[in-house]
């Protein structure tokens, strides 16, 4: 009988590390997949937007922008995209629709992307922008702390964010989210 504890013993401590390894796998599927990608957090909320200057994208016949563009009274929705991002064409039909709301600037900041790529995805797909500009290295992206494309960002009159949406634009996060955000923005809430 003595025997047979330390064999069990063994046993056990043997698969210790396989219990660990499978707990935290749950961990991190659970953080994968059941998190809610648009709850995280922006420490730059009810601040200035960021200094910056955006060229435009090269070859298009549209202005980059500024931050001093959005400061000049109007709401503005600003939408991070690339064309190599999957989720940003998910999403664009929502912003052709939003485009068609005339009390708001929607501007775009093409990021880490190739001019004759970005040109050939707004020529495809519609030009939903009043402006595009350039972030070809990513830099403006940092500052306005971009997770990564797709994000959107709601700027009061006076430059200020007011809300920002990590991830692809859907039915529902533009009904449940965006639209009132936008609304709110628009009465000066």
């Amino acid at each position: 009988m003595s025997e047979s504890k330390p064999a069990r013993r063994i046993s056990l401590v043997a698969l210790l590390p396989l219990i660990l390894f499978g707990l935290l796998t749950a961990i991190f599927l659970v953080r994968l997949f059941g998190g809610d990608p648009s709850r995280l957090p922006s420490a730059l909320i009810g601040k200035p937007v960021p200094v910056f200057t955006l060229p435009p994208i090269e070859g298009h016949r549209q202005p980059g922008f500024s931050h001093d563009d959005l400061k000049k009274g109007r709401v503005s929705l600003v939408n991070v995209f690339a064309s190599w991002c999957a989720p940003c064409r998910q999403e664009h039909p929502f912003l052709m629709d939003l485009a068609g709301d005339k009390r708001f600037d929607i501007l775009g900041i093409n990021q880490k992307d190739k001019a004759e790529n970005a040109r050939r995805f707004l020529g495809t797909l519609g030009n939903p922008y009043s402006a595009a500009g350039a972030d070809s290295d990513g830099r403006v992206s940092i500052e306005w702390g971009v997770y990564g494309v797709p994000e959107t960002f709601i700027v009061s009159g006076d430059g200020r964010i007011l809300y920002k949406h990590v991830g692809p634009i859907t039915e529902t996060s533009l009904k449940e989210k965006i639209l009132p955000e936008i609304e709110k923005a628009l009465a000066g809430r």
